[in-house]
């Protein structure tokens, strides 16, 4: 039997193919599960365009995370179809421009708490709009979208920050949520030549060290690993696995210099 025959799963994040989303949701529906995608914003008509190239059809719903009316809208239309939700991935982030590649004094506070909103804040705020939908499931699965933040990048900045309080508020939620049957865990990525990636300066460094070390290889243009691996933290394999970071990187994040 396919590892989600059966589950429901909503995904965000995603905007064209090379978005490691759509790798999830491709992998998802070959895995069995129905799938709803969300977008947001002037990013829409992107989402539905690559939704079309999925295997199976698929509903897109309008979703800003920064919005309590939407997140709300967006849970009821979901209700409206399912009477449960199985799985959830959180792959949204965003940082202005002045958070990348400037140095930690160039940003604002509004500009940082914008990033922090979108790419930190959000996974409570969908896991908390969805929890209704996630609890009836009894056992189900809330699977984040990292870059490692153990570590400064360079170029990274203010998102880096935004990525290390990602990580402890999945430890948080999962703590919290370990009573409604909630799982939260997040997949800790390599470089993908995505539409995030394109603004982050200096992109290309980060594929020439994640070639040399990566012990296992990386390909910037594959995300399929990244796919396989949330579905699996998303089916029921991982049943006793939470507050976990699981890397798909080739390797490169237990590596020495």
């Amino acid at each position: 039997m396919a590892l989600l025959e059966g589950k429901r799963i909503l995904v965000t994040g995603v905007l064209t193919e090379a978005s490691l989303a759509f790798s999830v949701a491709k992998v998802a529906q070959a895995e069995g599960a129905e799938v709803i995608l969300t977008g947001a914003g002037r990013g829409m008509a992107l989402t539905r365009r690559t939704a079309k190239r999925l295997p199976s059809p698929v509903d897109v719903l309008e979703l800003d995370v920064t919005q309590p009316d939407q997140l709300a809208s967006a849970a009821d239309t979901v209700a409206s179809h399912w009477d449960h939700l199985d799985g959830l991935l959180h792959g949204i982030g965003f940082a202005p421009q002045s958070c990348l590649g400037q140095g930690m004094m160039a940003a604002s506070w509004q500009e940082v708490g914008q990033a922090l909103e979108i790419s930190s804040f959000s996974l409570k705020a969908l896991t908390e709009a969805f929890l209704p939908l996630l609890t009836a499931a009894g056992k189900s699965s809330v699977v984040g979208l990292d870059f490692d933040a153990s570590v400064a990048w360079p170029a990274y900045d203010w998102m880096g920050v935004a990525k290390a309080a990602l990580e402890s508020l999945s430890r948080y939620l999962a703590r919290d949520l370990a009573r409604c049957g909630v799982r939260v865990n997040l997949v800790s990525a390599g470089p993908i030549r995505s539409m995030a990636a394109k603004g982050i300066p200096s992109f290309g460094g980060f594929e020439e060290v994640w070639k040399d070390r990566a012990p296992l290889g990386w390909d910037v243009n594959d995300s399929s690993a990244v796919g396989k691996a949330c579905v699996a933290l998303l089916s029921d394999w991982f049943p006793m696995t939470t507050g976990e970071i699981v890397h798909v990187d080739g390797g490169f994040h237990a590596m020495g210099a």
